[in-house]
């Protein structure tokens, strides 16, 4: 019996996913020349896995995103950005 009990309670420590709390991150986006361009940098925002929230505001030229930082991170959201034609940094960030 036991050693059952440690078996299953082995099993579910396991297999429980580990939970990351959601980060919220400032992106400068320079390159936002027009006001459809936020549209383009929401669109590649959202499509990188684990991003939950993307707020883009044309007139502060900015991106601010929320993520689970166990399935992507700041490089990831910069590439998407950049792949997208709209290069961006952390706000903040030494540079």
């Amino acid at each position: 019996m036991n050693a059952r009990f440690w078996f299953t309670l082995m099993t579910i420590a396991v297999t429980t996913p580990a939970y990351a709390a959601p980060k919220t991150i400032t992106l400068d986006v320079p390159g936002m020349t027009c006001a459809a361009c936020p549209i383009t940098v929401k669109k590649a925002l959202v499509r990188v896995e684990g991003v939950t929230r993307v707020e883009v505001d044309y007139e502060k030229r900015e991106a601010v995103v929320t993520f689970d930082d166990a399935r992507t991170g700041v490089d990831r959201l910069t590439r998407a950005t950049a792949d997208a034609g709209y290069p961006s940094t952390v706000k903040g960030a030494a540079q």
